[in-house]
């Protein structure tokens, strides 16, 4: 029987890599994101891979994702970094969007898929860490928040889970030259940051 994998942010980076990584391996893979137009290419690059193009803030649109699924892993993986800058500085609106995709859209899908891995008693639940959430950095308070947030329920969600079979794991991304600090960073910063050995999405 094929193993199934729900990806969120799918689109692009470390995302993108595990989702042509799982069907290379032979997985049923669900890809999740925003961009239409991104979820075509990567599917026109790996044709078994099955797009879904939702807003995972939204809990009826995902329930309705669901509904029909048997999902063997769960790969919360969907992130935003807000602009580089003192907390102190930072608009509302940049605090909230951070909280709601870093960290209570991933507790929101667990919280939906959990039930159908509990009573097969089998799964795998991952999400993409940042050492941001094991150390201090300056310009990137609320990011940080939401990584030990993350590191935090992804350890108490093993505790809880691990009499039902169902494995947790943490991945701990560190350097990674994603187009998330591409997109905030200019040129002097990204040169500035990259300038020692990094790793690449895939």
């Amino acid at each position: 029987m094929t193993t199934t994998a729900f990806i969120t942010g799918a689109t692009s980076g470390i995302g993108r890599s595990i989702a042509i990584a799982l069907s290379d391996a032979g997985y049923e893979v669900y890809a999740v994101g925003r961009s239409r137009a991104a979820l075509k290419e990567l599917q026109a690059e790996r044709p078994g891979i099955v797009p879904i193009a939702v807003d995972i803030t939204d809990r009826e649109a995902l329930e309705s994702v669901l509904a029909d699924l048997t999902i063997d892993v769960l790969i919360n993986n969907a992130g935003i970094m807000p602009p580089l800058g003192n907390f102190a500085d930072m608009r509302i609106a940049d605090i909230d969007a951070t909280l709601e995709v870093n960290l209570s859209a991933a507790i929101l899908l667990t919280r939906l898929v959990v039930p159908q891995m509990r009573e097969r008693r089998s799964g795998h639940i991952l999400f993409t860490g940042s050492v941001a959430g094991h150390s201090a950095f300056s310009n990137i308070a609320v990011y940080a928040a939401t990584k030990a947030a993350i590191s935090g329920f992804a350890g108490a969600l093993r505790a809880d889970l691990s009499p039902s079979g169902i494995r947790v794991t943490e991945i701990v991304a560190g350097r990674v030259e994603t187009q998330l600090y591409q997109d905030i960073l200019d040129a002097k910063a990204r040169a500035a940051m990259y300038a020692s050995k990094v790793v690449q999405p895939d």
